[in-house]
């Protein structure tokens, strides 16, 4: 078998827009972790629609998957890509599960005594590492990943990610139109056997997430295939300005109908008109960050999460001071989520990947 070429490996110039956009989508699902804790009513959350940033997520992935690996996987074969994704995905993986352990033994509001004993801590934890859902602990709301509940859209991105390398990137786009149209009638079920489009993440729910990412994940692949980029001026402003509408969006009865046309409809155009919009230059440097801190922030963000619950449970803060604490939790969130960036996550996969490139000289 010949040797991969190290030039293969090599990442492709990136959709500065479409970056920036998924730093607004990150920080988006963050605010509305925070306010489900503090409104249970999704109808009070002024971001009642944040969990959609997730679809968004699994959209831009078809993309960018498409965009960096359909002229080239074939040379550098399937071993090859799934080694590129677990380098770059799975250290903040391992990060997340760890800081989750820590925060669920050393939680300093916790009113109730760890009942579980070590081996079965140790299972849920590896189970996490490993990404292997297992949707045990109660007390985490039967989480598919107690100790980093966002890791549920992580495994099913990791199960798109073998199908495209075992399927798609091989299928014509006429069958990945038939698959499409499959996947959306079934979200068109989802939302109107839930009422929304809100599961995945739970053991009762797991099927959704499935649903949710076949249909998102391939509509971002087909926006690729068929160069559906729609040249514009909006920029990342006017593009970001359309991205939280949909996060903005009224939490309603009417859900099982707007949730759908979000997914179905309006994250490919969001995501046609981020890849054709112009950049202005003075906004490169915030596109480039938002991008660079979104995945840190999503992998790591929750562990606070099950603090502020606890914290929240313990001391009902009045409206000022919750605006105060979610605010300054979002800024330590993201000035957190660039420290691990760029102290653990980018040595590391750099580390990674000068060993791989060794292996193939």
């Amino acid at each position: 078998m010949d040797k991969v070429s190290p030039n293969v490996l090599q990442t492709k110039q990136h959709f500065e827009i479409l970056d920036g956009l998924r730093g607004i989508a990150a920080i988006s699902v963050v605010t509305f972790h925070f306010m489900e804790i503090a409104y249970s009513d999704y109808s009070k959350d002024f971001i009642g629609h944040g969990f959609l940033a997730v679809d968004f997520f699994f959209c831009l992935s078809g993309f960018v998957i498409g965009y960096a690996y359909d002229d080239r996987i074939g040379k550098m074969g399937i071993k090859e890509f799934f080694k590129s994704r677990l380098i770059r995905l799975h250290p903040l993986v391992v990060l997340g599960s760890v800081l989750g352990l820590l925060t669920f033994l050393f939680d300093p509001f916790a009113t109730q005594p760890i009942t579980r004993n070590g081996g079965n801590i140790l299972l849920i934890f590896l189970s996490s590492v490993l990404m292997i859902p297992y949707p045990a602990m109660t007390e985490r709301f039967f989480n598919l990943f107690s100790f980093n509940a966002p890791a549920w859209s992580l495994f099913w991105e990791y199960v798109a990610n073998i199908i495209y390398a075992l399927v798609l990137y091989r299928l014509a786009r006429r069958y990945l139109i038939v698959l499409a149209v499959i996947a959306a009638v079934a979200i068109c079920y989802v939302a109107g056997h839930s009422g929304n489009l809100m599961g995945g993440w739970s053991g009762g729910t797991f099927w959704d997430g499935g649903v949710r990412i076949a249909y998102s994940f391939t509509a971002g692949l087909l926006v690729f295939r068929y160069k559906l980029i729609i040249k514009n001026k909006l920029g990342f402003i006017g593009i970001s300005v359309l991205l939280m509408l949909a996060f903005l969006t009224p939490f309603s009865s009417w859900n099982w109908l707007t949730e759908p046309f979000i997914v179905i409809i309006y994250f490919p155009l969001l995501v046609s008109l981020g890849a054709g919009a112009v950049l202005n230059d003075g906004l490169r440097k915030i596109c480039v960050f938002s991008g660079n801190i979104s995945y840190p922030l999503y992998m790591t963000h929750y562990a606070v999460m099950w603090i502020f619950g606890n914290y929240y449970t313990a001391n009902k803060p009045d409206t000022i001071h919750l605006t105060y604490i979610i605010i300054g939790g979002l800024i330590v969130l993201i000035i957190f989520a660039y420290l691990v960036m760029i102290g653990y996550d980018i040595p590391l996969r750099r580390y990674l990947t000068e060993k791989r490139k060794q292996t193939i000289k």
